[in-house]
């Protein structure tokens, strides 16, 4: 439940990432808000991956999310470094395929169901 609820939070964080750059464009603090938005998504990916790294060891899950949360944090600094660089014929496009990305591990990662529990007849 807890790699799923991050990977929402990831999700989310990406989607007020083109807000704050639209902001950035056009209001003088956009600039601010944009920076706040880069360090949300640095920090949910970085929960993604402890939280992926948590359901394999002790929870005995697949070492599969560790992985795909490794890669992403990964595109994460790329992404943050070409923001800080400037180079923004990168950065967009990369921007668009980490939220594309995000989405597509939120579909694929199970939703938190309770377990339906017979009552036991003696």
């Amino acid at each position: 439940m807890f790699l799923r609820v991050t990977i929402i939070l990831q999700t989310l964080a990406l989607f007020a990432s083109p807000i704050t750059a639209g902001l950035l464009l056009s209001t003088p603090h956009g600039r601010t808000l944009h920076s706040v938005a880069a360090y949300g998504v640095f920090t949910v990916t970085l929960l993604h991956l402890i939280a992926a790294i948590l359901v394999w060891r002790p929870g005995g899950g697949s070492p599969r999310p560790i992985a795909y949360a490794a890669g992403f944090f990964g595109l994460t600094l790329a992404q943050i470094a070409l923001g800080i660089a400037q180079v923004t014929t990168l950065h967009v496009p990369l921007g668009a395929l980490l939220f594309g990305l995000s989405v597509l591990q939120l579909s694929r990662v199970p939703a938190w169901r309770r377990a339906h529990v017979a009552p036991v007849s003696s």
